[in-house]
């Protein structure tokens, strides 16, 4: 269960250092997030438990970070600046819903080990879940269904937003801008 809670713990630093406030919305603020779910679920997810009750479990799981991931993606903005550039605004709203999310994974993770023990093994045994591996993978596959979600609420407004898609060729170098790039060039005098 140690590492339920340093995962978690990481991407809610990770979450939050990078997504509350006013950020630049560049390339990095989608490869970046999709590049830690890949290393995550390829560390963590070697092998997910396959029993019925297993996958019902994960699969509740996994709906459940799709749903928290769209409220979390409906509450970061993405706007145009002045100059044309893109920036996402996430404030406090944004913050609770993740901190709520992954608070409960651990207060649930911890729990079930010190404070109602006997309740999820009884549970377990009449769910068909086998083990503590599918809950582990099961909290795991929520986590970055979450992120994986936001990221695409976040790419969908963007398009909506700028009229392109977000990791289009011509603006990889100066970051996203809304129009065309040749609008945004700044020529020397």
């Amino acid at each position: 269960m140690t590492t339920i809670y340093l995962l978690s713990l990481g991407i809610l630093a990770f979450v939050l250092k990078t997504g509350l406030g006013t950020r630049e919305l560049n390339r990095r603020r989608f490869t970046l997030p999709l590049a830690i779910v890949a290393v995550v679920g390829a560390l963590y997810l070697r092998s997910i438990p396959t029993s019925t009750g297993d996958i019902k479990l994960i699969t509740v799981t996994g709906a459940a970070g799709v749903l928290l991931g769209l409220v979390a993606g409906a509450l970061m903005k993405v706007r145009v600046t002045e100059d044309g550039s893109l920036v996402t605004v996430a404030g406090t709203s944004y913050a609770a819903v993740w901190i709520a999310a992954i608070g409960s994974r651990l207060l649930f993770a911890y729990g079930a080990s010190h404070w109602f023990a006997p309740e999820v093994a009884s549970f377990s045994r009449n769910a068909g879940i086998d083990s503590s591996a599918a809950y582990t993978a099961a909290f795991v596959i929520m986590a970055l269904a979450m992120v994986l979600t936001r990221v695409a609420v976040t790419a969908f407004r963007t398009v909506q937003v700028s009229g392109d898609i977000p990791w289009h060729e011509h603006r990889a170098a100066a970051g996203l801008r809304r129009g065309p790039a040749h609008l945004h060039h700044h020529h020397a005098h």
